[in-house]
């Protein structure tokens, strides 16, 4: 019996056509049931998946675009904002040394007011006092005159 079993060979026979059928029919019929719709679901997903990837493709550089525009205006606005400050600060300038002029202009006209009323005052005094010394010596003349006559 040991022997039997140690001489036992295979000998292709119809059984084997039979099952390279089955497994034939088997993967056909595997490939059509199951493996295509998968297939079909995984190109899908990956046309699916490339085309979102495409869509922020295009996202991102719709948002970069968005970016150096809004970096463009910024930079436009701040240079305008300067040139305005610029201008103003200028006008500002302007506008008080104009104001110094004037009243550097009008404290020059007091002063001067001031000064040619001072020179009057200081013509009547002098006046008033020559005309008092002279009605002084004139009243010393006169005392002295008198002592001696």
């Amino acid at each position: 019996m040991v022997l039997a079993e140690s001489s036992i060979q295979l000998v292709p026979d119809g059984t084997l056509l039979l099952h390279l059928l089955l497994v034939a029919v088997m993967v056909a019929l595997l490939n059509r049931t199951l493996l295509k719709p998968i297939n079909k679901i995984l190109s899908d997903r990956e046309d699916q998946i490339s085309g979102r990837v495409n869509e922020a493709k295009k996202i991102r550089e719709q948002a970069d675009e968005k970016l150096q525009l809004y970096n463009a205006a910024l930079r436009n606005a701040r240079a305008e904002a300067y040139s305005l400050l610029e201008r103003e600060r200028a006008a500002a300038v302007q506008e008080k040394d104009t104001k110094v002029r004037l009243a550097k202009q009008e404290i020059s006209k007091a002063t001067n007011a001031s000064l040619s009323e001072l020179h009057q005052q200081e013509d009547t005094v002098k006046n008033e006092l020559e005309r008092q010394a002279a009605s002084i010596s004139d009243q010393i003349s006169s005392r002295i005159l008198q002592r001696r006559s």
